[in-house]
């Protein structure tokens, strides 16, 4: 952590800005992850199957790409902090909301809102880390700070989980709601926008200039010439298929747990976290080598562990539909492989070439894209799980060829670096 220091001045305030973003994605797990986590449970409750349980995915993850696109708009007039404040709000109210609620229609109502809410956080936190962190500090640093989603996906699903088995799918989304509400509040004291806010100057990065020519208008005011803008398009169908997969296993793996392998539901919530938990070692690791070892080339580390990730997928379809260990195994593996290249391209990456005052832009075009992704596997999986009688082998086929389309999209990213048009 002793990137954080650009000098003393700096110091406690780069530690309060990794604090209170790093939180705040936390906390918007919270609130997002509960849903999947009682998927089964409330689909019980509400008499659903699994084609409305993806109608209700689809609305989400609809709107939340929707919040993403938007608030590469809204954040740049509200500022990270209030753009991160207004979220948060919203989203810790409805899952007040969907513990009252016992209609389907009002749980996709407010689930679409909570869609909207949910897509303001990432364009925020990094908006807002981009003014207080140097691109020679980003990988490593964004590396550790990338771990929220990690962390919090982990301990998100686990008290879902917790709160689901002792007290019932309601106290999942109260629980939730409660923990927001605390992380608000240090949102609120802790994260001034921009280093000018507290009486400090701007930290300026010396090559940006090289990414930010005069050539067209593209950028409207950001000085992105017509290569960042296909980089960071390039960058966004990349991240489509990340999110494809990640979701996909964040959304279907507690159900495919209960339903296939015969697990409870609190316990299937439990073991679904090994996704995440190798994920955490992944993108530390992928954000470390990207800055110490490959100098910035975050592209080649992106498409190497993208390479070996669709090798973990292949694992799961030959050995992980009938046992349960090798799924396990292949869940570990996949999210080690696939949270590194993840916070690469959306976190580091989206700042490196959308530059300091493009990034929360950048961000909202990249996670935008790639938040179109989970809404075509929520319907695609769970009508393929009832077209096949509840088989999952043709939902592994699918993961497979999701992973090998993004891997090789990858691979041309990484050659197209290499003629330093556009730095990644």
């Amino acid at each position: 952590m002793g990137a954080l220091i650009e000098n003393s001045e700096y110091k406690r305030w780069q530690y309060k800005i990794f604090g209170a973003t790093w939180l705040a994605y936390v906390g918007y797990y919270f609130t997002r992850k509960a849903f999947f986590v009682v998927k089964s449970d409330l689909a019980n409750s509400l008499q659903l199957d699994s084609i409305h349980l993806a109608h209700l995915g689809t609305a989400y993850l609809t709107f939340y790409m929707i919040g993403q696109y938007s608030s590469a708009y809204f954040g740049r007039r509200l500022g990270p902090k209030y753009l991160l404040l207004l979220g948060m709000a919203i989203s810790l109210i409805c899952n007040v909301i969907f513990g009252v609620s016992n209609s389907y229609w009002t749980v996709m109502l407010f689930l679409s809102l909570n869609g909207m809410a949910q897509g303001t956080g990432w364009p925020g936190c990094i908006g807002s880390l981009a003014y207080w962190f140097k691109r020679k500090q980003r990988g490593t640093i964004l590396g550790i700070w990338a771990t929220c989603y990690q962390v919090g996906s982990l301990i998100a699903t686990s008290f879902a989980a917790y709160m689901l088995g002792h007290y019932g799918w309601k106290w999942s989304f109260f629980g939730a709601s409660a923990i927001m509400l605390i992380i608000w509040f240090f949102v609120l004291l802790w994260h001034p926008n921009k280093p000018e806010d507290v009486g400090l100057a701007p930290l300026v990065d010396e090559d940006e200039v090289s990414t930010t020519s005069d050539d067209g208008a593209t950028g409207k005011g950001l000085g992105w010439n017509r290569e960042v803008v296909f980089t960071i398009v390039t960058m966004g169908v990349i991240y489509f298929g990340i999110k494809f997969l990640r979701y996909a296993l964040w959304s279907w793996a507690p159900f495919l747990l209960k339903n296939n392998f015969g697990l409870q539901g609190d316990d299937s919530g439990y073991l679904s976290t090994i996704f995440d938990l190798f994920g955490f070692v992944g993108v530390v690791f992928a954000g470390y080598v990207s800055d110490k070892v490959f100098k910035g080339r975050r592209s080649f580390v992106s498409f190497v562990m993208l390479f070996f990730m669709t090798l973990s997928f292949v694992l799961m379809y030959t050995l992980g539909s009938t046992s349960l260990l090798y799924f396990t195994i292949s869940m570990g593996l996949a999210g080690f492989m696939l949270y590194g290249p993840d916070a690469l391209i959306s976190g580091a990456g989206a700042i490196d070439v959308g530059t300091k005052k493009g990034a929360m832009v950048a961000a909202g075009i990249i996670n935008g894209t790639g938040s179109i992704g989970p809404i075509f596997q929520e319907e695609l999986i769970g009508w393929m799980y009832e077209r096949n009688n509840h088989q999952i082998e043709p939902i592994f086929i699918l993961l497979v060829v999701i992973a090998a389309i993004t891997a090789s999209i990858t691979f041309l990213l990484w050659i197209r670096n290499r003629k330093k048009i556009v730095q990644l």
